[in-house]
């Protein structure tokens, strides 16, 4: 995409300046997290040529995950939380602690301590109160275990008056951490953090900024097909307190949900803003492996 049309964007405010995590821009992608390392490896990948040539953006996605894969420290975060309270916890003030690893790629980077109370937040999509055949993580009477702790099972739903889960009560086997329970195949580890100890953060979700992968060329004027769904900004998240620490432009993994970058914009003693760097999943690795 041409300069012109780029400022055309920041000046009519359709995106928030030239660093906005969905711009081309280096300043744009330093923000939203890509390390230097890895635009570098994409740029040695797609090579040189005296022609205009169309790259497909997930290659430098794919560079992106290979090399935060290797770099970046593990935490877990819920964006979209829904509380569980286990029913037979020893009291509501009996804390332990968990041990966490920072980075399975890297040995050297040791573990982390999570602390376990009475109550924990996890993801909204880790429950289904009527599942289809194949899902096997939190449901009404399902086992599930809490990612480096403990095996849970569902034993009652709380609604609002709308009828929306608001909190569900579990109970938890004192016998299963580190360990499978004897007779019983639990399938699902889902993330979760502390109710007690969480930290609350604002969570932005990016995706690409058009619609369409040529813009300049497709039918009508570029700016029609600006992806209306390019940011989703969740309010709510729930994260570790060792996140909360974590400098600005810093990007981590949240577990099971892709990789964050601490905003650069975030302002000390205010609730911490995390961009979404690129998601998990790989379609780039993918559309090799077909050939």
């Amino acid at each position: 995409m041409s300069k012109r049309k780029l400022l055309q964007l920041v000046q009519e405010k359709l995106v928030n300046g030239w660093d906005d995590p969905r711009m081309p821009t280096l300043s744009g992608m330093r923000r939203r997290g890509y390390p230097a390392a890895a635009i570098r490896n994409f740029c040695k990948t797609i090579g040189m040529t005296k022609f205009n040539a169309l790259t497909d953006l997930a290659l430098l996605e794919h560079s992106v995950r290979e090399q935060l894969n290797k770099s970046s420290r593990r935490f877990m975060a819920v964006l979209d939380p829904v509380k569980i309270v286990i029913t037979n916890w020893p009291s509501d003030d009996h804390i332990e602690e968990m041990q966490a690893v920072n980075n399975p790629e890297d040995p050297d980077a040791g573990k982390r301590p999570v602390m376990l109370g009475k109550e924990v937040y996890i993801e909204q999509d880790d429950f289904m109160e009527d599942p289809p055949e194949g899902f096997f993580r939190m449901r009404p009477d399902g086992e599930v275990r809490l990612r480096y702790s403990y095996c849970i099972t569902c034993q009652e739903v709380v609604k609002d008056a709308d009828g929306n889960v608001i909190e569900l009560h579990c109970s938890y086997d004192p016998d299963t951490l580190g360990k499978n329970p004897e007779g019983r195949k639990v399938k699902a580890a889902i993330h979760w953090v502390s109710a007690r100890h969480a930290v609350d953060a604002e969570v932005h979700l990016y995706d690409r900024l058009f619609t369409h992968e040529t813009p300049d060329s497709a039918e009508g004027d570029f700016k029609d097909h600006i992806n209306p769904d390019s940011i989703a900004i969740l309010p709510a998240g729930k994260i570790e307190p060792a996140l909360a620490e974590v400098e600005p432009g810093t990007t981590v993994q949240f577990e099971r949900l892709g990789y964050f970058c601490a905003d650069l914009n975030h302002v000390p003693g205010k609730k911490p803003v995390f961009n979404r760097t690129v998601t998990l999943k790989d379609s780039w690795a993918k559309a090799q492996a077909k050939g």
